[in-house]
Order: C-alpha cells, then sequence, then structure tokens
C-alpha cells in the first residue's frame, strides 16, 4: 500500500515536473528563468547578504544579520539531508529532459538554491510584511527556475522552500525578537 502511494506520487511529481520542463527551448522563458535563477546562488545571495549587512543600521541592520545567518545555517541540513536522501537529479533520470550545459552533479534533495532563496527573504517579510508582494513570488520564481532547468524535481523544490522559510523564522526570532 505505502509503495504504490509512493509510486503515484513520484508520478504526478514526474508529471508536474515534465510540464514546466518541456518549455525549455522558449527563448523569452530560457532569459528569464535562467536569470532568476541566479538570485538563490551562492554569489548572488552571500553578496547581497553581506552588502546588507554592511550598508544598514539599526533594526534593519539586525534583520540583515538575521539573514545572513539563516542562509548559513540553512546549508548545514541541506548538506545533511543531500547525503542522507541521495536523489538523483531529474535530467538523469528522466528520458527528454532539457538542461544547461555543465548542470549540478551533486543530490538534488532538497533543493540549495530555493532554500538560500527562502532563507534570506524571510527575515525581510518578517521584518517588513509588505515585501511579501515581492519577495515570495522571487522566491517562487527561483523555485520553479530549478524545475524549469532540469536540476531539480518539484518536491526538492517544496522542501527547500520550507527548510530555507524555517531558517529564516528561527534565525529572525533570535536575533529580532
Amino acid at each position: 500500500m505505502m509503495m504504490r502511494i509512493i509510486d503515484a506520487f513520484y508520478g504526478l511529481e514526474c508529471r508536474v515536473f515534465q510540464k514546466v520542463n518541456r518549455h525549455y527551448d522558449k527563448k523569452f522563458l530560457n532569459l528569464f528563468f535562467r536569470i532568476i535563477t541566479q538570485f538563490g546562488g551562492a554569489d548572488i545571495t552571500i553578496a547581497v547578504s553581506f552588502l546588507l549587512i554592511v550598508i544598514l543600521s539599526g533594526e534593519p541592520k539586525l534583520t540583515a544579520i538575521s539573514s545572513g545567518l539563516a542562509l548559513s545555517a540553512s546549508h548545514i541540513p541541506v548538506h545533511i539531508i543531500k547525503q542522507l536522501f541521495p536523489r538523483k537529479r531529474p535530467y538523469l533520470i528522466l528520458e527528454s529532459t532539457k538542461f544547461p550545459a555543465n548542470p549540478l552533479q551533486d543530490h538534488s534533495f532538497p533543493s540549495g538554491h530555493t532554500t538560500a532563496i527562502f532563507s534570506i527573504v524571510t527575515p525581510y517579510i518578517l521584518y517588513i510584511p509588505q515585501l511579501a508582494i515581492i519577495l515570495i513570488p522571487l522566491g517562487i520564481g527561483v523555485g520553479i527556475s530549478r524545475i524549469y532547468l532540469g536540476l531539480h524535481y518539484p518536491s526538492d523544490i517544496l522542501a527547500g522552500g520550507i527548510l530555507g522559510s524555517l531558517t529564516g523564522v528561527i534565525c529572525f526570532c533570535l536575533l529580532c525578537l
């Protein structure tokens, strides 16, 4: 019974993945998702976190510090989970997956990019809730880009979003409340 549920979930997940990934050849979408995915990458998340810590002061600086701390702290469980659940990336398993040259080779679960973006935006959303209208779509966009680029399953993205948000909430509460 449990195996049938797991198989059904995996089948659904593969169908969702393929519906998103099949648009890979569309030039505008390709440009958009190749740009937005960078917002969850190490270069941008570290640079933005560091810059905001340096330029802000007072309570906003504490929020920036909690955001940077969340980014750092969130990668510990990502690394551990990737070792405990060594899930192969979809482009390695699903035929006809479209993906960029030189794709990532590590395990796919959970998504590090999605974890990173949600870990850094969550403290800002908690500090200024009106920012959610911009920052949540940014985080979701990064997550969808990872599926679009053939690098993650939807559950990788969901797990990364939850893990990043949870880490952001904890770090914000520790430093700012």
